[in-house]
C-alpha cells in the first residue's frame, strides 16, 4: 500500500467483454477492505440483501471449531474507484498476472458473501491468528447500482443448495452421518438399494431407500439429536434392529431377491416411502425400551399391518394426504402411531396428543 493506492497481486480475467480480477486478501483486512449497504437503506437502493444476524455466528463457529480444516469460497465485490493493472510481461502466460492498484478512495461493495465476510470478521476477534491466513475475492469495476444488483440476481439465481442426503453421505464430522454411513454398509439391503444423491427418489429408480431417510429414522431409534455423541453398541443395535425390521417385511425382501421393482411398491404401498421407515424406527425405539430382552419376538407383528394404499380407511390423514404420500412431522407421528399400536403398545405423551388432535376418527374408533 502506498498513500494514493492499496497494491495487490492479482490474476485477470474476461467475462462478457468485461475484465475482472482476482485477488488474495488476508481475514484481517478483508473487514477493513470492503463494505456492504446499510439495512436502513431500501431494498431498491441496496446491492445486496441485508444481513441475517443468525447466519453469521453459525459461520463464525464453523471457522472457529474447524481451524485445520474450514474452507470458504471467495467473496464477489464491486470496486466504485479507480483500478489499474499492470501486467509482469506483455505477452504470453504472465500477460494476465500482475499488479493491480486499487484508488485509496474507491470503494468495495460486497455482491456476494457478505455474511462470509461479517463471519469472518468474529472469528478473528475469538481466533486472532486466523487474521494471516486469505481469502479469495473476485473484483469487478463497479458500473453502477442495477448493473450490481443484476450480478446479485445472477449469481444467485443458479445457486442450488445441495439435497440432505448428498450432505450427510459427506459430512465427516457428524458421527450420526458416519453411523448412518456405517448401518448402510453392514445391511446388504440398504447397501444395495439406498439412494445417496437425493432425498428424494424418482419414479423409475431402482432404489428403494433415501440415505436421509435412513439417517432420521435411525436417529429416532437411538434417541439421537444432531449433536448427540454416538455410543460403543449404537452401530450393532442399530444393525440388528433394521434387519429384524427386513425379516418381518416380506416386500422388503423381495427388493432385495429383485422379485419386484421399487417403482411398484412405491406406487402401491405406504411402506415403501421414508415416511413409513422413520415410523418405524420410532416405534421400535419404544419397543426397545419397553421390551428390551423380547422385542424381536413383538416386532414379528408388523408383518400384520396392512401398508396398501388402497387401505384409505387407514392411510387417509396419516400417511396420505389428498392422495399424496406426506412426509410432515405429524404424519410421521401419525403412521408410527400405526405402528405402535400393531406392536400392542400404548400412545404415550405427544404421540397420544397429536392422535387426539389429528385423527379423531382413528381415535373414535379404537
Amino acid at each position: 500500500m502506498n498513500g494514493d493506492s492499496i497494491d495487490f497481486t492479482a490474476i485477470r480475467g474476461v467475462q462478457a467483454g468485461a475484465a475482472y480480477y482476482v485477488i488474495m486478501v488476508p481475514l484481517k483486512v478483508v473487514s477493513r477492505l470492503s463494505h456492504f449497504a446499510d439495512e436502513g437503506v431500501p431494498a431498491d437502493l441496496r446491492a445486496q440483501r441485508v444481513l441475517t444476524k443468525g447466519r453469521v455466528p453459525q459461520i463464525a463457529d464453523y471457522i472457529v471449531n474447524n481451524p485445520d480444516e474450514y474452507i470458504l469460497s471467495s467473496l464477489c465485490a464491486s470496486v466504485d474507484g479507480e483500478i489499474e493493472f499492470e501486467p509482469a510481461a506483455p505477452e504470453g502466460p504472465l500477460r494476465s498476472v500482475g499488479r493491480l492498484r486499487i484508488s485509496i478512495d474507491a470503494t468495495i461493495l460486497i455482491n456476494d458473501g457478505q455474511h462470509r465476510r461479517a463471519a469472518i470478521e468474529q472469528a478473528i476477534r475469538e481466533r486472532p491468528m486466523l487474521g494471516l491466513e486469505t481469502i479469495s475475492v473476485v473484483l469487478f469495476a463497479d458500473r453502477g447500482l442495477r448493473r450490481s444488483q443484476q450480478m446479485f440476481a445472477d449469481l444467485n439465481i443458479h445457486a442450488v443448495r445441495p439435497n440432505t442426503s448428498i450432505k450427510l453421505l459427506y459430512d465427516h464430522r457428524d458421527d450420526l452421518a458416519g453411523l448412518t454411513r456405517n448401518i448402510v454398509k453392514d445391511i446388504p439391503l440398504f447397501r444395495d438399494f439406498t439412494c445417496f444423491d437425493s432425498a428424494s427418489i424418482s419414479n423409475r429408480s431402482i432404489k428403494f431407500f433415501t440415505f436421509s431417510a435412513l439417517h432420521q429414522a435411525t436417529a429416532a431409534l437411538l434417541g439421537k439429536g444432531k449433536k448427540d455423541a454416538v455410543a460403543e453398541g449404537d452401530r450393532e443395535r442399530a444393525v440388528a434392529f433394521w434387519t429384524e425390521v427386513i425379516r418381518n417385511m416380506p416386500d422388503w425382501q423381495r427388493i432385495q431377491s429383485r422379485e419386484v421393482a421399487a417403482a411398484e411398491l412405491r406406487q402401491d404401498y405406504i411402506h415403501a416411502h421414508g415416511v413409513a421407515v422413520q415410523a418405524i424406527a420410532i416405534a421400535g425405539a419404544q419397543l426397545m425400551a419397553a421390551k428390551p430382552k423380547d422385542w424381536k419376538t413383538v416386532l414379528s407383528k408388523l408383518r400384520g399391518i396392512d401398508w396398501s394404499r388402497a387401505n384409505r380407511s387407514q392411510w387417509d390423514g396419516r400417511a396420505l394426504v389428498a392422495g399424496t404420500v406426506n412426509r410432515s412431522k405429524n404424519n410421521i407421528v401419525l403412521v408410527a402411531n400405526v405402528v405402535v399400536r400393531a406392536l400392542g403398545l400404548p400412545l404415550r405423551g405427544e404421540a397420544k396428543r397429536i392422535e387426539e388432535l389429528y385423527a379423531p376418527t382413528m381415535r373414535a374408533a379404537s
